[in-house]
This record gives C-alpha cells, structure tokens and sequence, in this order.
C-alpha cells in the first residue's frame, strides 16, 4: 500500500469515525469464510456495518478524530472489525447471538454515544443498554401516566357526580 493509499484510508475511516456514534471492535480471526460470510449477512440485516481494518491505520483516524476514544487504541492489537451501526446495543445483541453457535466475534471494546467499553467482559452491559428510541419511549409513556390519571378521575369523578345529582332528583 502506498502512502497516498492509506492517507485516504486513514481520511476515509476518519470521516466514518466523526459520523458514527457506535462503534464497535471486534476480533473475528479464525472464522472460517462460511461463518464469516453469515456473520456479514446478520450484520447486513441488523444495519450495522463490518469493515476489517489495519491496526495502524485506525489508530492514525482515531487520534486524528475529534472524539476522545480513551483506551481504545490500546486494544488494537490482532485481527480488527470495526461495525458501526446507529442503534448503541445492535452490535452487542448481535455479537452475544452469533455467539451461541461460535465462539467468536470476541468483543475489543467500543465507543458508544461518548462512553468507552474496553474488553468483552462488558458485552452484557452493551446489549442491555436502550436504544434512544427505546428511551425516548420511556420518557413519552412516563409523562403520559400522569395526565392519563387525571384525565380517568375527572372522567369517573364527572360519573360519579352525575349519578349523586340524578340519585337526588329523583327522591
């Protein structure tokens, strides 16, 4: 690879870097092309991007990234996977379920929405973490309960008052 090419790598994954707010590394060495060809797919699916990069190179577009990524530098060593992916736990649910018939992806670390993971032990943590859609509709349901309450006692209040005043009309 010439000089000129990896300035454009180190650019390229630099842009891909400022765009992304998940990112994730992986180790997927020793899979074999079949299992790397599904892991690809499920990715596919799941919206979340797979790139195999250069240590190096990565190392260069982190520091050359305007986002602090902590440790994360420190954890490029072998095999590298990137995955992006808009949704912060997609890569981790992912990476737990095509677990369950391999071994690998092994989780590096990753840099979700300003937090840094480093290791795989932090894989629960990352697929337990709610999406900001997930969040959002928390939030929306929690400020709809109380309004949902008041409105069920004015109603049942207004029933209730209404049945008082026939109750005493009628005597």
């Amino acid at each position: 690879m010439t000089r000129e090419e990896k300035l454009t790598v180190i650019e390229d994954l630099t842009a891909q870097l400022a765009e992304n707010n998940t990112i994730y590394l992986a180790d997927i060495s020793g899979l074999d092309a079949d299992t790397t060809s599904k892991l690809r797919r499920a990715c596919f699916k799941a919206n979340i991007q797979l790139a195999v990069v250069k240590n190096t190179l990565l190392a260069k577009a982190m520091e050359a990234s305007d986002k602090e990524f902590g440790e994360l530098p420190e954890v490029l060593k072998g095999n590298t996977s990137l995955m992006f992916s808009e949704v912060g736990n997609a890569p981790a649910k992912l990476i737990k379920d095509f677990r369950k018939k391999s071994e690998k992806p092994i989780l590096k670390g990753a840099f979700v929405e300003e937090a840094v993971y480093v290791g795989d032990e932090n894989l629960d943590a990352l697929s337990n973490i709610k999406s900001k859609d997930e969040v959002i509709g928390d939030i929306i349901t929690l400020l709809q309960s109380p309004a949902k309450n008041v409105i069920s006692g004015l109603k049942s209040g207004g029933g209730k008052l209404a049945g008082i005043l026939k109750t005493l009309s009628e005597k």
